[in-house]
C-alpha cells in the first residue's frame, strides 16, 4: 500500500511565497538581521534531473526530477520523495523549508529538504516504478546520505520505494546503509511505531491543546477531515482518551453520527473496503463542507491542503484546530481565525510526529539495535509535550497566534545555530 503523507498548500497562491508570508511576521517579531534572513528563506541546493526509464513497452520515457535542500545548518537535511503529476519546483521547495521548520519546532538535528518525480504511480506497474526509483536514486547519489540528506516516504511513495532506494544507494557504496532512507519497512529496519507517528502526534497536540483551553477530553467533541492514515490514527486515539468523534470524512464523502461514530468499527469497515468509508453504516452521510463548519470543540483538517479559507472560516464553530496535514488552512484565513479567538495547532507543530518517529528510526539504524513500540510511543509523546509547551510560552510572550510562535521557535532556534557556526 502507498505511504500518503498529508499534501502542502497549493492554492492559487505560490505555495514558496504562502510558507514566506507566515515566515516574514515571525522574522519581524524576532527582530532578524538582514544576513540571517537572506540564508534562511532560501534553499541551500535545489538539484533538477531527467530520469531515462525503461517502461514495460520497451519505450523509454524521461521523468523529471526535483530534490531541494533547504538547509543543513542543523544537521543532515530530511524530507520526503513525492511521486504525482502535478509535482513543481516551488511546491517541493515549500515543503522543504516546511521540514526545516518542523524538525527545528521538536529539537530534532536536521534541516529539511524534499524530492519529487512528476509521474502517476498509480498508473504505473511494480516494475516501472522500481526502474523509476532506482534511476532517481542513481542521479542523486552524490545528494543522499545518512549524513548528508535522508529522505522518506511523502505522497506516492512508501516503504516499497524505500527499501529500493536504500538498496540502490547501498550498492553504489559497496555496502548495507540503512540510515540512509527512512520509511522502510520493519524487516529493513523501519521502526515500530513509524504508521501511527503522525496521527499520534495530533492526538498529543490536541490533548495539550484541550487542557491549555479547560476542555475536558471526556466532555468534548471532535471532527475528523480526512480519514487516510493520519486522521484515523488520530481519531482512533483522541477516542481512546475521552473524545467523541461525531463526524470524519475521506474521498467517498463524510459521514455524522450525534451519539459518536464507533471509531475501531470505522477503520475495520475502511480497511475491508479497498481503504474507503464509502457505503458506511454506522453514520449517516453529510455534505462533506458542513464537517468543517460543524459545531464541535475540535476541528481535524487531516486530507488535503487549502480546506480552510476566506470562503468557510466565518462558520467555523469550533474551539480548537489541529492541522494534521500540511497548510490546511490558508494565509487569508488566518487572521479571521485569530479574530474569532479560535486556537490554532499548526502543521509545523501538530504533525511533526511524522518526523521525529523517523528521527528513531535513523537513530536505531546507527546505534544497530531495535527500540520497542513502548519507548518509541513514551519518546515521541515526551518531545511533542515539550514542543507544544515551548510553541505555547512563545505565543504568550510575544502575544501571537500558535502558528506564528512555531515558526518564532523554529527559526530563532536555526538562526541562533547559524551564528554560533559562524556564518559565511
Amino acid at each position: 500500500m502507498l505511504y500518503k503523507e498529508p499534501a502542502p498548500i497549493k492554492d492559487r497562491e505560490n505555495p514558496f511565497e504562502s510558507m514566506m508570508s507566515r515566515f516574514n511576521i515571525a522574522a519581524e517579531v524576532l527582530g532578524l538581521d538582514e544576513e540571517t534572513y537572506n540564508v534562511l528563506k532560501s534553499p541551500a541546493r535545489q538539484v533538477i534531473v531527467n530520469v531515462p526509464v525503461t517502461m514495460d513497452d520497451g519505450k523509454v520515457r524521461v521523468f523529471e526530477g526535483y530534490r531541494v535542500v533547504h538547509s543543513t545548518i542543523l544537521g543532515p537535511s530530511k524530507g520526503g520523495i513525492r511521486y504525482a503529476p502535478d509535482v513543481f519546483l516551488d511546491e517541493v521547495k515549500a515543503l522543504a523549508a516546511w521540514m526545516t521548520w518542523k524538525c527545528a519546532v521538536v529539537d530534532i538535528p536536521y534541516g529539511g529538504a524534499k524530492g519529487g518525480i512528476i509521474c502517476d504511480p498509480y498508473s504505473m506497474s511494480a516494475g516501472e516504478i522500481e526502474r523509476l526509483t532506482r534511476a532517481y536514486t542513481s542521479s542523486l547519489v552524490d545528494i543522499f546520505g545518512p549524513d548528508r540528506d535522508i529522505p522518506a516516504p511523502d505522497m506516492g511513495t512508501g516503504p516499497r520505494e524505500m527499501a529500493w532506494l536504500m538498496d540502490e544507494y547501498s550498492k553504489t557504496k559497496g555496502s548495507t546503509e540503512h540510515g540512509v532512507v527512512t520509511g522502510k519497512p520493519l524487516v529493513l529496519g523501519g521502526s515500530l511505531g513509524r504508521v501511527e507517528a503522525t496521527g499520534r502526534g495530533v492526538m498529543v497536540s490536541a490533548m495539550a491543546a484541550m487542557e491549555k483551553l479547560g476542555m475536558d477530553p471526556a466532555k468534548s467533541t471532535a471532527a475528523v477531515q480526512g480519514f487516510g492514515n493520519v486522521g484515523s490514527w488520530a481519531a482512533k486515539l483522541m477516542a481512546e482518551r475521552g473524545v467523541k468523534i461525531l463526524g470524519v470524512s475521506d474521498v467517498s464523502g463524510a459521514y455524522w453520527n450525534d451519539n459518536g461514530i464507533d471509531i475501531e468499527e470505522a477503520i475495520e469497515y475502511k480497511n475491508g473496503n479497498n481503504g474507503r468509508l464509502e457505503g458506511y453504516k454506522g453514520a449517516e452521510q453529510i455534505d462533506p463542507a458542513e464537517l468543517l463548519t460543524s459545531k464541535v470543540d475540535v476541528l481535524v483538517p487531516a486530507a488535503v491542503e487549502d480546506v480552510i479559507t476566506i470562503h468557510n472560516v466565518d462558520k467555523i464553530q469550533a474551539r480548537l484546530i489541529v492541522e494534521g496535514a500540511n497548510g490546511p488552512t490558508s494565509y487569508k484565513a488566518d487572521n479571521i481565525i485569530n479574530e474569532k479567538g479560535i486556537m490554532v495547532v499548526p502543521d509545523i507543530l501538530a504533525n511533526s510526529g511524522g518526523v521525529t518517529v523517523s528521527y528513531f528510526e535513523w537513530v536505531q539504524n546507527r546505534m544497530g539495535f531495535k527500540w520497542t513500540l513502548d519507548r518509541v510511543n513514551e519518546r515521541a509523546e515526551r518531545i511533542m509535550n515539550e514542543s507544544f509547551e515551548r510553541v505555547y510560552a512563545a505565543s504568550q510572550k510575544y502575544n501571537v497566534p500558535m502558528r506564528i510562535a512555531a515558526y518564532i521557535v523554529a527559526i530563532d532556534k536555526v538562526a541562533m545555530t547559524y551564528k554560533y557556526r559562524g556564518g559565511f
